[in-house]
């Protein structure tokens, strides 16, 4: 206990900015565990024979090494990942902890700090450094490598599986939720605060740590959904089924009102601001805008627009979609060229970097606005104090990427 509280200190001392984190960690020693590992519970499990033949500059490295499981949400990430791809089992569980000793290993050691023996890097697998946990799984296979790896366990911490040696949520000494998130503030606070100090990795986690990036494909689709379930939206009269109120007005037929599939028109900002890449992924948008209203691809068009709008081609006739532009941008034209097209959309769904004049006046529908990232301020050659309009208060906005 006196070298694991001694090699904590030493990297208090070397990594000043994690400090607040090394000392939430409570101590539990352990023979069962392999080496050391944590908990999501801020525990940290140590097992004597390792701490003993370990020295104490390398002791201090897997110190910081665990406590970044904990700080980079490891287990949580690894959950979501699990769920998302349906990758349960030992087997991926350990990819997902070789995954994040990846994302950690590349920059948390030098400057005082040795790397621990064994410890795995993105080199010794071929892959580059700087990279998530989620890319690294996406980039590389445990096949033919299971045996020199499978001695690397983290604990849940690490990839979000129950050891059998761990207290769980109902045992001593954890953390709340609540608690957790101040450590995670402090140690983002001294990050930000002190920036030379601290890797880039470590800089990059401290800005994102409590501005997540949002799901945007998720949030996109539900505000299309949204606008199209909304009153109003795909509703007409229809004499097929007579009004129930016809009983009142004897010798007259009323229309009923009836719910008709929304018809949404996608309005894509072709002009010369807008890269290959965001128009790619522009083109993925209009597939997935099509499955949010129901897979119907005949009540979807596309229009291309830069300075002047070109035709609204209905999906189900548009396999290759070609995106006509390259100029200047006024999304105003397109905005008017799918208010003219019979029969009128219910929903009209403009994915633009926002540099364009807009409609002045609300248009006869509900609109979303998937905006593609750009400076606070565009450069304008004409006009260096340009500053573009930001989207009119009666779109939904969603920023894109």
């Amino acid at each position: 206990m006196d070298k694991l509280l001694a090699a904590r200190l030493y990297a208090a001392e070397v990594r000043p900015y994690l400090a607040g984190a090394l000392f939430a960690l409570h101590l539990v020693e352990d023979p069962s565990v392999p080496t050391m590992a944590v908990d999501a519970y801020w525990r940290c499990y140590a097992s004597p024979s390792f701490v003993a033949r370990t020295p104490l500059e390398e002791l201090a490295g897997v110190w910081v090494h665990e406590v970044s499981h904990l700080l980079r949400d490891h287990h949580g990430r690894s959950e979501r990942h699990a769920r998302e791809n349906g990758e349960q089992g030992p087997g991926a569980r350990l990819r997902q902890n070789i995954a994040a000793d990846l994302e950690i290993n590349d920059d948390i050691y030098g400057d005082g700090l040795p790397r621990p023996a064994g410890a795995v890097r993105p080199g010794m697998l071929g892959l580059p450094d700087g990279l998530l946990m989620e890319e690294y799984l996406r980039q590389f296979s445990t096949a033919g490598r299971t045996p020199g790896l499978a001695w690397l366990d983290c604990g849940s911490g690490a990839d979000g599986r129950a050891r059998p040696w761990e207290l769980g949520p109902d045992g001593s000494h954890g953390l709340s939720r609540q608690q957790r998130d101040a450590v995670r503030f402090r140690v983002a606070e001294a990050i930000s605060g002190r920036p030379g100090d601290a890797p880039e990795g470590w800089r990059r986690w401290a800005d994102e740590a409590f501005h997540p990036p949002q799901p945007w494909r998720q949030l996109l689709g539900a505000a299309v959904r949204a606008a199209a379930g909304g009153p109003g939206a795909g509703e007409d009269h229809s004499y097929r089924r007579p009004s129930r109120r016809s009983a009142g007005v004897p010798g007259v037929v009323l229309p009923s009102l009836r719910r008709m599939p929304p018809r949404v028109c996608v309005v894509i900002d072709t002009s010369g601001s807008v890269s290959d890449a965001e128009l790619g992924s522009a083109l993925l948008e209009v597939a997935a805008i099509s499955r949010a209203v129901g897979g119907r691809r005949d009540l979807v068009s596309v229009i291309s627009c830069d300075a002047a709008a070109g035709v609204a081609v209905p999906l189900c006739r548009a396999e290759n979609i070609e995106l006509v532009g390259g100029g200047g941008t006024d999304l105003r034209s397109g905005f008017a060229r799918a208010l003219r097209s019979r029969p009128r959309p219910d929903v009209i769904v403009a994915l633009t970097d926002g540099q364009t004049p807009w409609p002045s006046a609300q248009p006869p529908c509900r609109t979303v606005v998937g905006l593609f990232p750009r400076p606070a301020h565009a450069a304008n050659e004409d006009d260096p104090d340009y500053v573009p309009d930001t989207p009119p208060p009666w779109a939904r906005v969603v920023p894109i990427g």
